[in-house]
């Protein structure tokens, strides 16, 4: 019998460790965004359309024209 109960409390312990430690990462926020990173990889950075991109863009086509060559 006492390898039984041996097992039994080394088996709760572990289910309490991997309780802790799920708890912990839905804390941390790791599982709130699942498919933004799958589309993240698809988008293009460099479009013009987006407004931080745009003014990225226009500040090197400016230094393209003035810059001498």
């Amino acid at each position: 019998m006492s390898a039984l109960s041996l097992t039994l409390l080394i088996g709760v312990l572990v289910m309490l460790i991997v309780i802790v430690a799920f708890v912990f990462t839905v804390k941390s926020g790791q599982y709130d965004d699942l498919e933004g990173p799958a589309y993240r990889i698809l988008m293009d950075d460099d479009d013009p359309r987006i407004p931080a991109n745009a003014e990225k863009i226009r500040k090197q086509q400016e230094d393209t024209k003035h810059s001498p060559k």
